[in-house]
């Protein structure tokens, strides 16, 4: 454990940041994981409605940096092409 007043201070932001981070990322994947059962099951609105709620959820988490814009936009991209795919 830390001594230096700082030190102990770095260790508890860390955390708190980690710890909001992994929070964000598990709300991250369940959205994408609703938007993949509904296109594996073919139920067309519900992909939409999901897709909305997860590009959201995948735009914040770039936003604040828990993953990496370039990551975002190819993982949006991807989840549009397979529920544009079930319109076509």
């Amino acid at each position: 454990m830390a001594n230096i007043k700082s030190a102990i201070k770095r260790v508890r932001v860390n955390n708190d940041s980690r710890l909001r981070n992994q929070a964000l990322k598990s709300d991250l994947r369940t959205a994408v994981k609703h938007v993949e059962t509904a296109v594996s099951n073919n139920d067309a609105a519900a992909a939409k409605t999901a897709l909305l709620t997860a590009s959201s959820k995948i735009d914040k988490a770039a936003q604040s940096g828990v993953i990496h814009r370039n990551k975002a936009n190819r993982q949006k991209s991807n989840l549009t092409k397979r529920v544009n795919a079930l319109g076509a």
